[in-house]
């Protein structure tokens, strides 16, 4: 496995624990991440901010099926399931976009599509 790859495994595992500094030590100071339609943020202070959602409890449940690489790009699909403080679950299929600089992440877009 390739050092960015085992960057984006590190990553997915700290969320997998609500890790917020292993999450961190992943990323650049000045890292952007993206969800398009809910938010874009820099900064790893704004990025702390956002990893825990308001209205959902505990971690979330992050099943990795692909991760495929091209230079410092490497996307990641699979599925998210997490749950919401009045007890239900939200399934999601996901595809997150890396782009890694030495090593770290600098910009993440995620594509969230809720399933049933």
């Amino acid at each position: 496995m390739t050092h960015n790859k085992r960057t984006v495994e590190r990553y997915m595992e700290g969320f997998r624990r609500s890790d917020h500094p292993h999450i961190l030590s992943c990323l650049t100071d000045d890292v952007e991440w993206s969800i398009p339609g809910a938010f874009n943020i820099r900064g790893k202070e704004e990025f702390d901010r956002h990893i825990e959602g308001e209205g959902f409890v505990g971690s979330p449940e992050i099943t990795v099926t692909r991760l495929t690489e091209e230079g410092d790009v490497v996307v990641a699909e699979g599925s998210v399931r997490t749950q919401r403080k009045d007890g239900d679950f939200l399934n999601l299929a996901m595809c997150d976009v890396f782009e890694l600089k030495d090593g770290k992440i600098r910009r993440l877009i995620s594509y969230l599509m809720q399933t049933t």
